[in-house]
């Protein structure tokens, strides 16, 4: 995070935004002598960057560490059960049926309600198709859901061909919404991760197995539904403020599970310091490599997860067979 606050495309030197920083702190005098336009690039654009990014990566990773969880699966991740599906599909319906500059307001509103929606349209069918939500039926669901609504949504792009740029500039990602956008994550995000949390040691009980866990007398159904909507909702407001950015859910729990051991005690709060770590550093890389213009922090994820994603499941099958 600090990288983040100290480099940018503006040519700032470091060592006056430490300066600044410390300024900023309670009690704390500092001469930076940055000019006032400095200052508000500093405290409007880099800070709430920073700051986004970090919420929605520790959110992303933190969800993805939950439905590993729950699934026992490590290629699980917040994207599984229609949440990123169900946010494009509100969100082209936003941007395609919205006249005027106004719905630029609703396209979070929008991307909250579908990923919402998509995730409990998909655990109603599983719970109807497999009556009692088993992992496999959930995951099925799941990808039914997203294939349908995805078919939607690409039905929806063709109604409007001239906004097609603007459909995928969200959906490649992007985390400088500014203040606005990090309020409105702020309460959801902190619900969320409380909620995860405070599921760890039952997660790791629920790992050794649903008959085992049962017979220690845990309810498998009402800790699934749980983590599954924690997840999802932290899913849903990473979504509403960033657009979709692949692979966090993957990436970041699987380093930090082979790194630190397999409770969620532990993979569920460092997961959620290595997303915003992780994030904060594509978003770094995004707007700096190819400066003055920037890259989508999608692509850079991809450029960083697709190998990692190809190389986790080599090693599952490694373990299965």
């Amino acid at each position: 995070m600090l990288a983040g606050l100290l480099v940018g495309a503006a040519d700032i030197a470091p060592e006056k935004v430490a300066l600044q920083l410390l300024d900023w702190l309670p009690f704390v005098s500092a001469d930076s002598g940055l000019a006032p336009i400095e200052q508000g690039l500093l405290l409007e654009l880099r800070l709430p960057r920073v700051l986004l990014a970090a919420i929605v990566g520790g959110l992303l990773a933190a969800a993805g560490a939950g439905y590993q969880g729950v699934f026992r699966n490590p290629l699980a991740d917040p994207y599984l059960l229609g949440a990123a599906a169900g946010a494009g599909l509100t969100t082209t319906a936003a941007i395609v049926f919205m006249k005027g500059d106004d719905n630029a307001l609703l396209i979070p509103v929008a991307a909250f309600a579908g990923a919402i929606g998509g995730v409990l349209l998909a655990y109603a069918l599983g719970n109807v198709a497999g009556r009692g939500g088993g992992t496999a039926t959930l995951v099925l669901a799941g990808v039914a859901v997203s294939s349908f609504l995805t078919a939607v949504q690409t039905f929806l792009q063709q109604l409007k061909v001239e906004e097609l740029r603007r459909i995928y500039a969200w959906i490649l990602g992007d985390v400088g919404g500014g203040w606005d956008q990090v309020k409105l994550v702020a309460p959801y995000a902190v619900i969320s991760v409380v909620i995860l949390l405070l599921h760890g040691r039952l997660l790791d009980v629920l790992s050794v197995g649903d008959d085992e866990a049962v017979s220690l007398g845990l309810n498998v159904a009402r800790v699934r539904l749980a983590v599954l909507l924690a997840a999802s909702l932290a899913t849903a407001a990473a979504v509403a403020v960033s657009g979709l950015i692949g692979f966090v859910g993957i990436v970041v729990p699987h380093v930090v599970r082979r790194l630190a051991g397999g409770s969620y005690r532990i993979v569920l709060p460092l997961s959620l310091i290595g997303g915003a770590a992780f994030l904060v550093l594509a978003d770094l890389i995004a707007r700096t490599v190819l400066a003055p213009a920037e890259l989508p922090i999608g692509v850079v994820t991809a450029f960083f997860g697709a190998p990692f994603f190809v190389a986790v499941l080599r090693m599952t099958r490694r373990v299965e067979t």
